[in-house]
């Protein structure tokens, strides 16, 4: 199919230079001075220097570690690599956001093929297969920075195979008190790891944290007289002293059909990546009761959402009501830049139009907020780091009762609310009254 581009001979070409090793095939050799390792504007020009090169003069191994780096510098979470009608386009995930780094310089299309072959060889992966798409993950370990894990995808599209680096860095670890809760909700997601059975659920959209959470949690658990095993899709970190499956659709090794076997393996706790079927809902719920805890993430936009979810899937809402002790509902929300941010007064026009969109806030006793401004620390953003804001419905008599007379998640809501719960709304405006982040960050994630 010509639309892929190139005649055989330069696949060939390309196999044999991504998999030849050479001089400076470790990142930390890429620059020959060390210290700029850990400057992401040095990074930036030796990329540019590499691209702007002849393309017989260009290091596909380093370059393809240069990227990686960069991106491990400059905290992005993906790398995009974006084949397009004559040039690659290559962007990086920032905070949440895809900058394209590199838009001024035009990365010639005949770098494509090279670097595709490079990141396959890594991986693992086919470097004779174009039309089908592959998944795999590597591991490099450049001096004074740690373990980098990289999760990779490769995807046939019309101008040739698009690829996306999801890293995964092993040093970085939390602690609960790391991920934003504010102290009630942590006492909650305590007092609910502390039973030795139930469910702990996490929810949010693709990109919501919910992974970290739960890690963090297994973390927490992670104790030499337990035994926790997971089952996940894919593995996203290496937690040592736990036991790691992952899903393999291919060989009948699903989440439901894990799960089933896993439990014969005399767990205590239990993880599984997802709860996307019946089947696994069932298999989780009936686990929980059994006297497993039993932690997990769900596709939903809030907390209250979770228990129709569950009900729709066709668990029982007495089974529901009996094993739910936590759902989580969580965005990531970008965080103002400590070093440039800067003070603001609402204007009557302002609190006006606020209320309109939240009605249920006072913001004429909360007239300070804090705004962008961007400086070198922050690339220009206004912005930098990301932290989570939450709701976190503790499982009480008063929703028991609800979840088994299948009452909506408004009405679920409103009783958690009355109860103390913070929605993630509130929860983002006291984050953005503290000047942790923006008001219009707030409702950008909260609207979007």
């Amino acid at each position: 199919m010509a639309f892929f581009g190139g005649k055989h001979d330069d696949k060939a070409h390309a196999e044999e230079k991504a998999t030849k090793v050479e001089p400076g095939d470790k990142v930390e050799k890429i620059v020959e001075d060390k210290k700029s390792l850990g400057n992401v504007a040095s990074l930036k020009l030796e990329i540019e220097k590499q691209i702007t090169k002849p393309l017989e003069e260009v290091s596909i191994v380093n370059l393809v570690n240069l990227f990686i780096y960069y991106a491990f510098i400059a905290r992005a979470s993906d790398v995009h690599l974006e084949p397009m009608a004559d040039k690659i386009r290559v962007r990086f995930r920032i905070d949440g956001v895809l900058q394209d780094i590199f838009d001024k310089i035009a990365i010639t299309k005949s770098l494509h093929r090279e670097l595709i072959s490079r990141i396959k060889v890594m991986s693992g992966l086919r470097t004779d297969e174009h039309f089908t798409p592959q998944d795999g993950r590597f591991k490099v370990e450049p001096d004074h920075v740690g373990s980098i894990d990289v999760r990779v995808s490769i995807m046939p599209t019309y101008y040739g195979e698009n690829a996306v680096l999801r890293l995964l860095a092993e040093t970085h670890t939390f602690t609960l008190e790391d991920l934003g809760f504010l102290p009630d909700e942590l006492k909650k997601v305590e007092k609910a790891i502390r039973k030795p059975y139930g469910m702990i659920l996490a929810n949010g959209p693709t990109g919501s944290g919910k992974s970290t959470t739960l890690y963090t949690i297994l973390k927490k658990l992670n104790v030499p007289g337990i035994s926790i095993i997971t089952v996940e899709d894919p593995i996203e970190y290496s937690l040592e002293g736990t036991t790691q499956i992952q899903v393999d659709t291919r060989v009948g090794l699903t989440f439901a059909g894990g799960l089933r076997s896993i439990l014969r393996q005399d767990p205590n706790i239990v993880m599984v990546g997802e709860i996307r079927d019946q089947e696994t809902a069932s298999i989780a719920v009936n686990a929980a009761l059994t006297g497993h805890l039993m932690l997990s993430t769900l596709h939903t936009n809030d907390s209250a959402t979770t228990f129709p979810r569950l009900i729709d899937m066709g668990v029982p809402p007495f089974l529901i009501a009996s094993t739910v002790n936590i759902a989580m509902g969580q965005r990531l929300i970008r965080m103002l830049c400590e070093n440039c941010k800067k003070e603001r007064q609402l204007s009557e026009s302002e609190i006006q139009s606020l209320k309109e969109i939240i009605p249920s806030f006072d913001f004429s006793k909360h007239k300070k907020f804090f705004m962008t401004q961007g400086c070198a620390k922050c690339g220009s953003s206004g912005y930098k780091g990301r932290t989570g804001i939450r709701e976190v419905l503790e499982v009480n008599d008063e929703i028991r009762q609800l979840i088994m007379n299948r009452a909506n998640s408004q009405e679920i809501k409103n009783a958690a609310v009355k109860n103390g719960m913070m929605t993630m709304l509130e929860n983002g405006i006291q984050k953005a009254i503290a000047g942790v982040t923006s008001l219009e960050e707030v409702l950008r994630i909260i609207h979007e």
